[in-house]
């Protein structure tokens, strides 16, 4: 069984629930958090996670659409990227 790799940003104003949310639906999708990084900045909300599954099936489509709903519910900005197409477009 591979590994598969994600970067998942959350962006927005900061607010009650955002990362209990976030994670219950990468809980759902049996999505594990590798790596994170949590920044306040005044009331501007950061995050960033190296996020992976074991699924050799897993369906990044409806992954990134349940991310992205969600995000619209809190009223946030969700991005889920694979770490591949991620270091692509920011390598140097």
């Amino acid at each position: 069984m591979t590994s598969t790799r994600f970067i998942i940003t959350v962006i927005g104003i900061d607010k009650i629930g955002i990362v209990a949310n976030i994670t219950k639906v990468m809980a759902d999708f049996n999505v594990n958090i590798v790596d994170i990084s949590q920044t306040l900045m005044e009331d501007l909300f950061t995050m960033i996670m190296l996020a992976g599954v074991k699924d050799e099936n897993f369906d990044l489509t409806a992954f990134q659409k349940a991310m992205s709903e969600e995000g619209e519910k809190l009223g946030v900005e969700v991005r889920v990227q694979h770490e591949d197409a991620f270091r692509f477009m920011h390598r140097i």
